[in-house]
């Protein structure tokens, strides 16, 4: 992924933190002809939480036995996952200056890695187990799934787990923060109440904030976006 100098994570811990909260990815792997991609939860071993970084972590998911795409794993293990949270169109109307053009905020991670299939039926139950207690625990009242286990145990014949163990990882953390500090608070004011609202990506503008010498308002009169970071000079816009 091209990552602009103006969007990093704004920690650390932020981009792990991010695939924690995020846990739904997009798992992609080349073949001969176009890649395929599933859609699937990822989620941390027992006892492992965010740390600094993920590259040398090891993560885990699963993805239906129906799904030819596992069978690839084995010929083409280096593959491609990215986190998103929702995109959240930013109208010029909140600006309250003209001229202006529109842009999106979003935040975004990639991590690519190895991925390994678990052969054993108990490495494959606990990798179930993991995604439903990891999920549950966002909840206030996490569901017990001790009644259900012989379901689980059951329906493990048409599911595939797997390992990935993490080798980089990139994010791209576009909230905003190029614009003054009243601009940014009315983009996320609008984006928490407005009739357009993304409470998560609002609360990620809150995390993040304005970037201390490029938020001065100096180069939007003359409408450029300065969502990519090159103070309008080509005037791409990185939202996508």
């Amino acid at each position: 992924m091209h990552t602009y100098p103006s969007y990093p994570a704004p920690s650390d811990r932020a981009i792990a933190e991010f695939v924690w909260n995020n846990p739904f990815a997009v798992l992609a792997t080349s073949t001969p002809g176009a890649p395929l991609a599933t859609h699937t939860p990822i989620v941390f071993p027992p006892g492992v939480r965010p740390g600094e970084t993920l590259v040398g972590a090891r993560l885990w998911g699963h993805i239906g036995r129906a799904n030819d795409h596992w069978r690839r794993f084995a010929e083409q293990p280096e593959a491609l996952l990215v986190f998103a949270s929702s995109h959240a169109y930013v109208s010029p109307s909140t600006y309250e200056f003209t001229p202006a053009v529109p842009t999106l905020d979003y935040a975004t991670v990639h991590l690519t890695g190895r991925v390994t299939v678990l052969e054993e039926p108990e490495e494959n139950l606990a990798v179930v187990e993991r995604t439903v207690e990891q999920l549950e625990g966002r909840r206030a009242e996490p569901w017990d799934p001790a009644e259900s286990r012989h379901v689980f145990e059951r329906i493990l014949s048409g599911v595939v787990s797997f390992t990935i163990d993490i080798d980089t990882e990139s994010a791209m953390f576009k909230l905003s923060q190029d614009m003054p500090a009243d601009v940014h608070e009315r983009v996320r004011e609008d984006l928490l109440r407005g009739d357009h609202r993304h409470p998560d990506v609002a609360e990620l503008m809150g995390e993040v904030g304005v970037v201390d010498g490029i938020a001065d308002g100096s180069d939007l009169a003359d409408g450029s976006d300065l969502a990519d970071g090159s103070n309008g000079v080509d005037g791409a816009d990185p939202a996508g």
